[in-house]
């Protein structure tokens, strides 16, 4: 009955980013313009319902446990299902061992929440740990832009990226963009989100040390 009575709006708003999950991993792996339009749109509405669901909780003063547990693991599975088929894109060039690391590291916190959930204690996201987030849903939504634009060359041109390489015009520069920003994009991500996670253990590697003494 607890949990039910924290069911408030933001908790709602977390969940609604958790059941457009499903739709996002099955639409995305449609290869064609109009799906990755359709994915793109979905990412953000999800997006904007992880923004506003804090700012409500902490205006109208509905912070709940549930919330603060929920609400993490909610990005979690939002960022991990777009990465993971991120690495499937052959034509965005991001190596798998960058998407290991991340959700390595995610889920390596959540187990620390978990463990400081039974010990009574909440591990509140940090500005280190809200900035990850932030820099990861803006480096999804620019790949998703790009994947966009791949396509609308595919729908309109007949070209692959590659093949603006082939060009010495604008296009050479605009295939350039196209091939290699997603790499360089998220191995920055990658490497700041590892931070993150041993900024974390840190913070928190006394809760661990005496679960593991017991």
């Amino acid at each position: 009955m607890k949990f039910i009575e924290q069911i408030n709006i933001p908790n709602r708003l977390t969940l609604i980013r958790i059941l457009l999950v499903p739709f996002f991993m099955v639409v995305m792996f449609i290869d064609n313009l109009w799906t990755r339009i359709f994915v793109f749109i979905v990412f953000i509405i999800a997006s904007i319902t992880d923004l506003y669901d804090g700012k409500i909780a902490r205006k109208y003063k509905q912070v709940s446990k549930v919330g603060i547990f929920i609400d993490p693991i909610a990005d979690k599975i939002l960022i991990s299902a777009a990465l993971i088929f991120f690495v499937q894109v052959k034509e965005l060039n991001i190596p798998a061992w960058m998407i290991v690391l991340i959700i390595s590291r995610e889920y390596i916190v959540t187990g620390l929440r978990l463990i400081a959930t039974i010990e009574n204690k909440i591990m509140q996201a940090d500005y280190i740990g809200k900035f990850k987030t932030t820099s990861q849903i803006i480096v999804i939504i620019t790949i998703l832009a790009i994947l966009i634009i791949n396509s609308a060359i595919k729908y309109y041109w007949g070209l692959e990226p590659n093949d603006l390489l082939n060009f010495s015009d604008w296009k050479y520069y605009l295939g350039l963009f196209l091939l290699k920003v997603p790499f360089w994009l998220m191995l920055v991500v990658t490497l700041f989100t590892v931070y993150s996670g041993i900024s974390y253990f840190r913070k928190y590697k006394n809760i661990v040390i005496l679960k593991l003494g017991e």
